[in-house]
């Protein structure tokens, strides 16, 4: 199976440096058209079914770049990490060393590992009901790092020090094979 990961599009958290984690979040003006372009950008391609985050910046995302052309299901378990009481804090309070949270919960919050089970449980059923298909997941950070580790073999810490982020290095989407 072939799965492209899309990340959201920019957020008004996201110009400010705030880490919106469960908070929903809303597409900046920037985001929406960068939503917008990503439908174009990826028009040659061709996708069986999109999946989303159920947090409105993810949905709005996707409706953005994919609307009548697929069918889009929000799904929870692909919703970003749960910051906890850092949901919507500065990214400075805690980002700089993402890696103690790994196997340790942010305080009220959860770990990059319930991240990692939440989203094999993800591939799991894309794997029982999309066996060779194409899907498309429009999420955010941490289900895509989830996926490094889980599809790409990475540890946490190789991911999170290869994150595209760091070096603004974003693309129209990135592969992933599930076999």
């Amino acid at each position: 199976m072939s799965i492209t990961y899309f990340v959201h599009g920019t957020t008004t958290d996201n110009e400010h440096d705030l880490a919106t984690g469960w908070n929903h979040g809303k597409l900046s003006k920037r985001g929406r058209q960068e939503s917008k372009n990503l439908g174009v950008l990826v028009a040659h391609q061709s996708f069986d079914v999109v999946f989303c985050s159920d947090l409105k910046r993810a949905v709005e995302s996707a409706t953005l770049a994919f609307e009548n052309q697929y069918r889009i299901i929000q799904d929870a378990r692909l919703r970003e990490c749960n910051y906890g009481d850092k949901n919507g804090t500065p990214v400075s309070a805690f980002k700089n060393d993402l890696n103690r949270f790994v196997d340790e919960p942010l305080p009220h919050g959860e770990s990059y590992r319930d991240v990692e089970k939440r989203m094999a449980d993800f591939l799991a059923f894309l794997k029982k009901n999309y066996d060779g298909k194409h899907i498309a997941i429009v999420a955010h950070q941490a289900p895509q790092l989830a996926l490094d580790v889980l599809l790409k073999k990475k540890t946490w810490t190789q991911a999170f020090a290869e994150d595209w982020r760091k070096t603004g290095s974003w693309q129209p989407g990135w592969d992933y094979i599930l076999e």
